[in-house]
């Protein structure tokens, strides 16, 4: 917890101010036994009722003035609380967003959606109460225990010993309670991970009749995240009833002890009243403590967590040097690329070279490393040999914001975001204007799904659900297209256009971006047989690297993938 007090910088007047108002609240709290001490021993005693009244207007006073301190505590608490879980979460997506491809892949999606939502909620949470109690409750403990001492020493005497004796409860549930919590969020990591896998794959789920028994492993990690939360239930849950117990017991102790006194004539009645609304204040006290550290628990496991997150540095550091300005020329240099923890390499030894304008066509089996070399290209990742340089420089030399207006990138798998058509669009280049939108549509041959929508202004649903994968494709290209990059790759980004569709598509990008170099990925030999230059790719490894016509004579590979298509005849 302690490294995240940075976010409470620009907060210091509520730091100071949620907690000055209720420890005014807790000093009128104390006060409230002594005047009704007054009340017994004076007034009823002595039958003299204007005294009882002013004490009753002093009570009524005092509990105005405790209840508007009150409110302004907890006013501030929340302002508090709120601003510092908002930086907290500005700041942990912010790094999150800087984290190569390799360092989320490594961490999960999945935990990190869950310490970005559940656990900076549990630390914001945390911050509000402690903020509210962390003062009140020991001045309100330790000044009943003073006031107590006042009235009688034996009973503050015995205030203190149940005191000790629950703080000492509070402190073993606390470090118990602590590694409990942090199991529950590994369990509910671990429920996320599979809610997330199987909504995007319920479709396939249902394919295949894999309903049951997805829901049957999923009730099994939720039983195991139940069970997380009953073993650290159980525990937290011994706070309550023993600290009742405790003070429960003084309170006979007080009320034994003072009925002796009374009768010895060495305690008043009003003191022993007193002595009974100061046991009963500590009792709600500690209750509230034992609340608050319940909730501290939870928020120092959380918190540990979202340190574990901003503990991790980017793996690739970013460049120095600015790409604006350099040309769209693309070199491999013997790449060579492995997966973490992988048997084998995705890529090995590739080399190539392209001048501007230049296209080059990427083929090969399932699994053999094409979207490896896209995210090359993108500096997703790095090569573990060999240089991958764009503009004549290595692409560790450039800044990841500069290459990534230079190459641009239409994944195999497209992404729209809620909105409209416009504002997806926008996304790649947002100071894009009308013409360089509807250039962008008509290059992409999106132009009818336009039209259908009814203008750029059409809805787009959540990850553009309301479209078809072919349209979400051309949508995607389209976007691609509005930020004029100078390198444009394209995996499998047409797999789901009909043949016709996707010569038109090859022809618009060829004629209306003869300057942009373009890197093709793709299974179907039509899409990449006219390319400057076609890598051919087995396993990871170039097994061909040619012209179609060079490759049909050459490459035995890329003879079979062309007769498997019936291209082949078509194309002698």
């Amino acid at each position: 917890m302690l490294k995240l007090i940075r976010y409470l910088r620009g907060y210091e007047r509520q730091c100071v101010l949620a907690p000055l108002f209720k420890c005014l609240e807790a000093l009128f709290q104390i006060l409230v036994p002594l005047v009704m001490a007054s009340v017994v021993d004076e007034g009823i005693a002595n039958r003299e009722t204007n005294h009882v009244l002013v004490c009753a207007a002093v009570l009524v006073g005092m509990g105005v003035v405790g209840w508007v301190c009150a409110v302004a505590a907890q006013y501030f608490s929340a302002q508090l609380g709120a601003g510092f879980g908002t930086a907290l979460r500005d700041d942990l997506f912010a790094h999150v967003l800087g984290l190569s491809r390799a360092d989320v892949d490594e961490l999960g999606a999945s935990t990190l959606i869950t310490r970005l939502t559940n656990d900076t909620n549990q630390v914001q949470d945390g911050v509000n109460l402690f903020f509210r109690f962390v003062l009140r409750c020991p001045i309100a403990i330790f000044g009943s225990i003073g006031c107590a001492f006042v009235v009688d020493g034996l009973e503050g005497a015995l205030f203190c010993g149940i005191s000790a004796l629950v703080f000492l409860f509070v402190w073993l549930v606390m470090r118990v309670a602590v590694r409990g919590y942090r199991a529950v969020q590994q369990s509910l990591d671990a429920v996320t991970l599979s809610t997330t896998e199987q909504l995007e794959g319920v479709r396939v789920l249902r394919a295949f009749g894999r309903e049951r028994a997805e829901v049957a492993e999923f009730g099994d990690k939720l039983q195991r995240l139940w069970r997380a939360q009953v073993r650290v239930g159980d525990v937290a849950g011994l706070m309550n009833p023993l600290t009742y117990a405790a003070v429960n017991l003084g309170l006979v102790v007080v009320l034994y002890a003072g009925g002796v006194n009374i009768d010895a004539g060495t305690l008043s009645q009003g003191a022993l009243v007193a002595l009974v609304n100061y046991m009963s204040q500590i009792l709600v006290e500690l209750l509230k403590l034992a609340n608050l550290v319940n909730t501290l628990s939870k928020s120092e496991a959380c918190a540990r967590r979202v340190n574990e997150v901003f503990a991790r540095r980017p793996s690739m550091a970013d460049g120095a040097l600015d790409a604006s300005g350099l040309p769209g020329s693309v070199e491999l240099r013997d790449v060579t690329f492995s997966y973490p923890g992988a048997a084998a390499p995705a890529l090995s030894h590739v080399s190539l070279a392209l001048e501007p304008g230049q296209v080059l066509g990427v083929i090969g089996g399932t699994g053999s490393g094409k979207s490896t070399l896209a995210s090359l290209l993108m500096r997703f990742y790095d090569p573990d040999e060999g240089a991958v340089l764009v503009g004549g420089h290595d692409v560790r030399e450039l800044t990841l914001a500069s290459l990534h207006h230079l190459v641009s990138l239409v994944d195999q798998q497209p992404r729209l975001f809620t909105g409209t058509i416009e504002t997806n669009l926008r996304l790649a280049n947002e100071r894009a204007g009308e013409k360089q939108l509807a250039g962008a549509i008509k290059a992409a041959q999106a132009a009818d799904v336009v039209e259908a929508k009814g203008g750029t202004d059409g809805a787009v649903e959540q990850l553009g659900r309301n479209l078809s994968g072919g349209q979400r494709q051309r949508l995607s290209i389209a976007r691609t297209l509005t930020r004029a990059p100078k390198v444009l790759v394209l995996d499998d980004a047409s797999s789901a256009l009909d043949l016709a569709c996707d010569a038109r598509l090859r022809h618009a990008l060829a004629s209306d971006f003869a300057s942009v170099t373009q890197v093709v990925i793709s299974q179907r030999v039509s899409a990449i047989r006219h390319a400057s230059l076609i890598l051919v790719l087995d396993r990871g490894c170039p097994v061909g690297l040619g012209t179609h016509e060079e490759l049909l004579r050459t490459c035995e590979d890329y003879q079979q993938i062309c007769e498997s298509q019936n291209a082949g005849e078509v194309a002698r």
